[in-house]
């Protein structure tokens, strides 16, 4: 399962890491909390998470997370990903990148490098729940494989107090 992991992450990740103006991924460490909470914070989310929260995730056992940062400065975080790990599955609990950022296909570095160390944990199952009306971020999971499983009405509570559709997506590590 290692080898088929390594295998998808060269093919995937390595275009972009070739770029001069790229990022890397890393593992996420307890210090990175704060820039979690502030970029979470940033995002388009109806609750942001508090910078307690992210703390707890990072020291939880069962949470996998990781970091997208500047080659040169590891600490400046443009993005992370986490999941939470149980037995052979996992479900990724949020996935953020700056707006400075967007469109340069660093999301799928960030998901491909966070699949690759899933399946090296012996993920074989991951889920998510996207927003229905998220068009990039169901894109960036189609794009990686995951299927629509189920859906969820009123899930989602949107800024303007509406609800919002979930679908639920699934991805199979071991086809990988």
């Amino acid at each position: 399962m290692l080898h088929q992991a390594l295998s998808f992450l060269r093919k995937i990740a390595a275009p972009m890491l070739r770029k001069k103006s790229s990022a890397f991924v890393r593992h996420a460490a307890q210090k990175d909390a704060q820039q979690f909470a502030t970029l979470h914070a940033q995002g388009d989310f109806s609750h942001a998470w508090s910078l307690a929260e992210f703390e707890g995730f990072l020291a939880d056992r069962s949470v996998v997370a990781d970091v997208l940062c500047d080659p040169s400065r590891p600490d400046r975080i443009y993005g992370f990903i986490l999941s939470r790990r149980a037995s052979d599955e996992a479900e990724i609990l949020t996935i953020v990148l700056s707006r400075a950022v967007r469109g340069r296909g660093w999301s799928r570095v960030l998901l491909g490098q966070h699949l690759a160390h899933l399946a090296s944990k012996g993920v074989s199952t991951l889920f998510l729940e996207v927003e229905d009306g998220n068009q990039p971020a169901k894109a960036l999971y189609e794009a990686q494989g995951f299927t629509v499983i189920g859906k969820r009405p009123g899930y989602y509570r949107r800024p303007d107090g509406s609800q919002a559709l979930a679908l639920v997506m699934r991805l199979s590590l071991a086809e990988l």
